[in-house]
């Protein structure tokens, strides 16, 4: 058996300048479904570990996936707000905990901006219930001495070159990191009358914290207090200390985190907000939320992954019409193996164990070249859309989907391999011409 296999590679390797297009075809195949399975599970696992410990997002009724991804993953449109009062009376019940008021819509050179209270920095967790650390400095103060105070994550701080003490200020509205530059700067010229000073950076989470900047509700009052209806006023332009002279309680949030005292007390409180009289709010489970998306998603999964699968049926089905074209030509070589003591099923295991080394070479390159590939695109990845793909052991699935595509060249190569075996000793030795 070791000769047959070391013939059977010897005699694939003699055939590369044909069989290398089958192995490139094989690989990519491959890489694209090691690619795709890696991606898909770790764009969940990113997503389920973002936030940890809230029991409930309460927001303006609309559509709940939408207020989940806008309040926690900051993508999408912003959503209609919710009055400030709305979230004094549900700190109140009986069963809340804790609530955080979050407050969206500014950016950063593309980052977003985070308006909440040091709250957000006890309460928030993420993976299995973590808490947000302060890898340097501190929260902000969310006092009228310290409203001019902002905490930046751990991407933020890496991406644009900031340390404590570090003066920005920020933009009106969301933009897209990776816009032209010039053009982002004309957007922080919006809100350059009120710099805020860096007082804290956070450390690295892998959630789109790292992603945003956190100042006080109160902060964005002052910022926009020379603004109606979304544009600056014409000559009424208030400086930053003036600002600290005006009631800055805001009247409106995005959403609000909140945290109950008990699990149990989850669908009370929900039902509550659900029905709340004042105005139309609605609470959404983090898990029901990401469920209903995953379910929207998975058609797009499964329509990719069949096409991948298309892909390395189209790379198998060309090994076996190269091994086919081949044949005829191999013919005399088959019959000399014959001729020299070489039983039938001998020639059915060469031809078999063929196939069998370059659907191996093509898998192997390919997981190379996927690993490869994720590790270039990883950064991209973090800093576009948050997404960390690992780099760690195969997932039993990409394991499954390799054997898959070893058994199918397995097979393919069965059919040339039934065909060679059925070729006579004179029908070599004497071919048709």
């Amino acid at each position: 058996m070791n000769s047959l296999w070391r013939m059977a590679r010897s005699s694939a390797w003699n055939r590369r300048s044909t069989l290398v297009w089958v192995v490139v075809s094989l690989a990519l195949a491959t890489a694209l479904l090691w690619t795709l399975e890696r991606l898909r599970h770790d764009i969940r696992h990113s997503f389920s570990q973002s936030v940890s410990g809230v029991d409930l997002i309460v927001g303006a009724r609309s559509s709940p996936v939408q207020l989940m991804l806008f309040s926690v993953f900051h993508i999408g449109s912003v959503p209609q707000s919710m009055s400030m009062d709305s979230v004094h009376k549900l700190a109140q019940h009986r069963s809340v905990s804790w609530v955080v008021p979050l407050s969206l819509g500014d950016s950063h050179r593309g980052f977003p901006v985070l308006g909440t209270t040091p709250a957000f920095f006890q309460h928030f967790a993420y993976g299995d219930k973590q808490p947000l650390v302060l890898q340097q400095g501190a929260a902000f103060a969310d006092t009228l001495d310290g409203l001019y105070e902002a905490v930046i994550g751990a991407e933020v701080a890496r991406k644009l070159g900031y340390g404590l003490g570090q003066s920005i200020t920020l933009g009106h509205g969301m933009h897209d990191h990776g816009h032209d530059h010039g053009a982002e700067e004309n957007k922080e010229d919006e809100h350059a009358d009120k710099p805020f000073k860096v007082v804290g950076i956070l450390a690295p989470t892998g959630t789109p914290v790292d992603r945003s900047v956190q100042v006080s509700l109160k902060a964005l009052e002052a910022i926009h207090l020379d603004w109606v209806a979304g544009t600056p006023m014409p000559g009424g332009q208030i400086p930053a200390d003036q600002a600290r002279k005006f009631n800055l309680e805001p009247e409106e949030v995005t959403a609000a985190l909140v945290g109950l005292k008990s699990r149990a007390a989850v669908f009370n409180v929900q039902r509550f907000v659900n029905f709340y009289e004042e105005e139309a709010l609605m609470g959404v489970m983090p898990g029901v939320a990401l469920g209903e998306l995953w379910s929207v998603l998975g058609v797009g999964e499964n329509a990719l992954l069949a096409v991948s699968a298309l892909v390395a049926l189209v790379s198998v089905v060309s090994l076996v019409a190269v091994v086919l074209a081949g044949l005829n030509e191999r013919r005399r070589e088959l019959a000399v193996l014959r001729a020299v003591g070489a039983a039938p099923r001998h020639v059915l295991g060469l031809l078999t164990l063929e196939g069998v080394w370059v659907t191996c070479a093509g898998v192997v390159l390919g997981v190379l070249l996927a690993h490869a590939g994720m590790a270039l695109a990883t950064p991209w990845l973090q800093q576009s859309l948050g997404i960390r793909l690992q780099l760690a052991a195969p997932l039993p699935t990409q394991l499954a989907l390799a054997g898959a595509v070893l058994l199918a060249g397995l097979l393919a190569s069965l059919g040339p391999a039934w065909r060679a075996y059925r070729l006579s000793l004179a029908d070599g030795l004497s071919p048709r011409v």
